[in-house]
């Protein structure tokens, strides 16, 4: 799965659009783009990762100390599913 494959769907609270996509049972990749994350009001993305509920630092993907990572155009955030897929081992599914 590439990002131009995940459907962006519209939230209302906060005005913006998320996708989440699962990597097998253990993780999960949110993106979103609102007028509150981090770069959406630049029509950038802002992306967590998820391990079993729980908001993770996950090395390669964000940084030390901080679990999510912003301001990232669609080309990157299509670069951090491919790292997903690699550290998982997993095909996204949206869910």
């Amino acid at each position: 799965m590439k990002f131009e494959d995940v459907e962006m769907i519209p939230t209302d609270i906060p005005n913006g659009v998320q996708a989440i996509l699962k990597f097998g049972d253990d993780y999960k990749l949110s993106i979103v783009k609102s007028d509150f994350s981090y770069g959406g009001t630049k029509g950038l993305y802002e992306i967590g990762v998820f391990k079993s509920h729980t908001m993770v630092e996950l090395p390669g993907i964000t940084q030390p100390g901080d679990t999510i990572k912003g301001f990232l155009s669609s080309e990157e955030v299509n670069g951090i599913i491919t790292k997903m897929k690699t550290i998982t081992g997993v095909e996204p599914v949206q869910i």
